[in-house]
């Protein structure tokens, strides 16, 4: 397929800025008013779309089966398409505070250093971004605090913006990384500080951009469709019978990168870590032996998958990294249902889902999603395709 095939117009309005919220007024103490936000990370839209048979549905349904014009379907109506023994397969990736701001030394000049990857925990090496990437060259200095302890020095360039950081600093590794960690910030999406017209993410970021079952840490961006998934949800899900399968994809950023080619076959990826156990195999391959349905929360969850299913149509362990890059037509091998966020256009999630989904299917869903004010983005709102 073509990449211009997956432009469509998306209204600046409906890029989603924060994770769904409710708004509660109060008084404060010298009689102001002022306006407090509630995350709802499980009442985001919901969107369905029937994969065999073509159907999209958007709203809930009276008694009758009709559908209620104008009353939406929300994330919480996942738990009427799914059952007993049926199951979830989630990503437990943790993102870590990847974004940090500096100064160069001599200069003063303010630069944004982008954690990628440790690469050698001895040596205190870094894979890094950084920006303005034409300031920073082999042999600067960069400092991170006002007291001038964490120090990094840029031993290497890697690509443009691409740097490898030695940080000088001699002390045990769970100390150095609790002091770095204490320097960084969220890594928000840039479009979404932009948006905010915002220099720098909040510490509330930080809960709204993590997973609740976030357990592996070595994300630098949330897989953001495990994000509508609250404690109360997952809870309903179990007491229905919904088994829980967890992998880990470590989530980069080539989901944010801009594709410069038409032909997509000619697009590469870059690889993330992921690591496949024993115990997910074991649930998912019992679940497809038996014929209950095994829906891939994201599409970090769908690459994993498809990267260590077998030729069987089984979970295979696995631990080791992944390029793959999946645009339709692409022929999937394990899950038979996902769920996914509404995303940008051009970008390589929504390819994905055109795959899962079918191009035409899931671009009439967009359509359709644009006219009726749902919101797009990491934080936006979810779709699921079912296989009927």
């Amino acid at each position: 397929m073509k990449l211009s095939q997956f432009k469509f117009k998306l209204p600046e309005e409906q890029i989603a800025l924060y994770p769904h919220s409710i708004y509660r007024e109060f008084e404060n103490e010298r009689g102001e008013k002022e306006t407090f936000r509630i995350t709802r990370r499980d009442e985001c839209r919901l969107m369905v779309l029937h994969r065999k048979s073509g159907t999209i549905e958007m709203y809930k349904k009276d008694d009758k089966g009709n559908p209620i014009e104008g009353e939406y379907l929300d994330f919480r109506n996942v738990l009427d398409y799914f059952g007993d023994d049926d199951v979830f397969i989630f990503n437990d990736t943790k993102v870590f505070p990847a974004r940090l701001y500096g100064t160069k030394e001599r200069t003063d000049a303010k630069i944004e250093v982008f954690l990628l990857r440790e690469l050698n925990r001895d040596m205190r090496l870094w894979d890094v971004l950084v920006e303005p990437a034409r300031k920073i060259r082999i042999g600067n200095k960069l400092f991170f605090d006002e007291s001038g302890t964490m120090v990094a020095e840029v031993i290497d360039n890697t690509t443009s913006r691409g740097r490898t950081l030695r940080f000088l600093y001699d002390c045990p590794h769970d100390e150095f990384k609790r002091e770095l960690y204490a320097l960084g910030e969220a890594p928000l999406p840039r479009y979404i500080l932009d948006g905010r017209k915002a220099e720098s993410a909040t510490a509330e970021d930080f809960d709204d951009f993590q997973t609740i079952f976030a357990r592996n840490e070595g994300a630098v961006t949330a897989p953001a469709t495990g994000l509508h998934f609250s404690r109360e949800l997952m809870k309903r899900m179990e007491i229905n019978g919904i088994r829980f399968a967890f992998v880990t994809l470590h989530c980069g950023l080539s989901a944010f990168h801009t594709i410069e080619v038409e032909d997509l076959t000619k697009h590469k990826m870059d690889s993330e870590q992921m690591h496949i156990g024993r115990e997910a195999c074991q649930t998912v391959n019992r679940a497809k032996a038996a014929g209950h349905r095994v829906c891939a929360v994201g599409t970090s969850v769908v690459k994993a998958t498809e990267t260590a299913v077998g030729t069987d149509g089984m979970l295979k362990e696995f631990d080791g990294w992944t390029n793959k890059f999946i645009f339709p037509p692409y022929d999937f091998g394990l899950a038979d249902s996902m769920l996914a966020n509404f995303y940008h256009p051009y970008s390589i999630l929504l390819m994905e889902t055109a795959a899962f989904g079918g191009y035409d299917l899931v671009m009439e869903a967009y359509s359709r999603a644009v006219d009726h004010g749902y919101r797009f983005g990491c934080f936006g709102d979810a779709m699921l395709i079912l296989n009927d």
